[in-house]
């Protein structure tokens, strides 16, 4: 399951013998020029870096800008021995809770059942969730796979196990707590059928059902509105590199077989399969389907998954940046700066934010206000303050825009809670960077199945109740619905 990285080592976040002799010279130039001239090298980083913000700050505010996209592939209802065969498939490890609720939901899906491929990766020491597995009537398009325990345990590593035997013209990748929409399919066959030869790869929208489940989930629900509503669709339009989502995928299988698959050291294999997609000429869009998730929704178990995703975007950013002129040659100028602003960039304003505004506030507090006879000193604090301000705005706004064509602004309320919430990315982050030298590979386990509300749920609910005539009954007990109500085995979702 290494094959990948033999074949393209020079892509691949897998280990490394020894560190190129220009990264061990361009570290130690550094460090002497910092040593030799610390206030100007101070002063100049903080210029670049301020100048890099800004450009992700404005990337960010175009897409906010843009109008939104228009559903442009309704779902095909060619005849179902039209219809090509698709194949499914997703990676599990220790998730016997979900498997009720993923059975029903993939059972639910609009697509004959004849052309219709589901693999479930186990790995080989999980009893439990293939016991699970048994206890359910599982139709014959259903297909177990164990994962052999040779290489990293990683998603990806398992996802690559079973591309080999995938016989769909597309393949679809799905996680245990998803809940698409019954007509995905369909509208991902649409897409790719009326979309130009090199499209590659649709990205469904994902979005968090689990919304009152605590602050993490309200703020997770605004940040995941944002960026599959808002952002990932302005990047598609453009012809961008798209850091994929790490569910509801929909590839051409054959295309993904051209770019070796997954890469099994990656600890965000979706965000390096998009930039490589783009590297290797394929495109990718975004289609107007949801797929409904669970986010975490205690501290812990959010910080050891985000630690993974920032841990999986230093990996990315390293690998595709080893060779700088090669990544500039295949994604052009404006997908190099893409790859610099929306993966790198990431990463190191959230590394950079606490030093950064605590910087600020020290200076400010100590020479009590700014200096205005200082002209040069006056113009620093006014571009690092911007930088601190506009990162906060653009934020607020994607969060803001992207629950608002949700149909969520009544969770608007959370994002007051956006510099605290910048506080624990950049916890994450920092934890990301000691564990890629720590632990490069270990995947931390996110667990689901927990999840006390669904959004989603309540709306069902309440509607059968007022089917059966119960009016007065969803009235005087609504509020009981919205936030206790336990997540359904399958409820289909609802494209905003």
């Amino acid at each position: 399951f290494s094959a990948y990285a033999a074949a393209h080592p020079d892509l691949s976040a897998a280990p490394r013998r020894l560190a190129p002799a220009r990264a061990i010279t361009a570290m130690a130039a550094a460090i002497l020029v910092g040593v030799t001239w610390p206030g100007a090298s101070a002063i100049a980083l903080g210029v670049v870096l301020a100048v890099l913000f800004l450009a992700w700050t404005a990337l960010r505010l175009l897409a906010v800008a843009t109008p939104p996209q228009r559903p442009p592939f309704p779902p095909s209802r060619d005849a179902d021995e039209t219809l090509p065969v698709t194949t499914i498939v997703v990676a599990l490890y220790r998730e016997a809770a979900t498997v009720p609720q993923l059975v029903a939901a993939l059972d639910a899906l609009d697509w004959p059942p004849e052309k219709l491929q589901i693999i479930v990766a186990l790995e080989a020491d999980d009893a439990a969730t293939r016991q699970a597995f048994a206890a359910e009537r599982l139709k014959p398009h259903w297909e177990l796979l164990t994962v052999p325990l040779t290489g990293p345990r990683t998603k990806p590593k398992a996802l690559n196990a079973a591309l080999p035997f995938a016989r769909g013209e597309f393949l679809a990748v799905f996680d245990a707590e998803d809940r698409p929409e019954p007509d995905q399919l369909r509208r991902a066959a649409a897409a790719f059928a009326r979309g130009p030869e090199r499209l590659a790869c649709v990205q469904a929208r994902l979005a968090i059902d689990n919304t009152r489940d605590s602050l993490l989930t309200a703020l997770f629900t605004a940040e995941y509105a944002g960026l599959f509503d808002v952002f990932l669709p302005v990047l598609a339009k453009l012809r961008l590199p798209l850091p994929l989502g790490g569910s509801s995928n929909h590839f051409r299988t054959a295309a993904l077989r051209a770019v070796g698959g997954w890469d099994a050291f990656n600890l965000t294999e979706d965000a390096d399969l998009g930039v490589r997609l783009a590297r290797f000429g394929f495109a990718t869009d975004v289609i107007t389907s949801t797929t409904l998730e669970e986010a975490p929704a205690r501290l812990g178990p959010w910080l050891r998954q985000r630690r993974r995703w920032f841990q999986g975007w230093i990996q990315t950013f390293v690998v595709h940046m080893r060779a700088p002129r090669s990544a500039l040659r295949d994604l052009g100028a404006s997908g190099f700066a893409t790859l610099h602003l929306v993966v790198g960039g990431t990463v190191l304003a959230a590394l950079v934010h606490p030093v950064f505004t605590t910087t600020l506030v020290v200076k400010l507090v100590r020479e009590r206000g700014l200096v205005l006879d200082d002209p040069a000193a006056l113009a620093l604090a006014g571009l690092f303050g911007l930088t601190a301000v506009a990162g906060w705005a653009a934020s607020l706004l994607l969060g803001l825009v992207g629950l608002m064509r949700r149909g969520l602004l009544r969770f608007a309320w959370v994002l007051a809670l956006v510099p605290v919430h910048w506080i624990l990315l950049s916890v994450a982050a920092w934890l990301a960077l000691i564990k890629v030298f720590r632990d490069p590979y270990r995947w931390d386990k996110t667990e689901h199945g927990l999840a006390k509300t669904s959004r989603s749920g309540a709306r069902t609910a309440a509607r059968s109740a007022v089917q059966r005539g119960a009016v007065s009954a969803v009235g005087g007990s609504a509020g009981r619905l919205r936030h206790g109500l336990k997540k359904p085995d399958v409820v289909p979702a609802t494209s905003q």
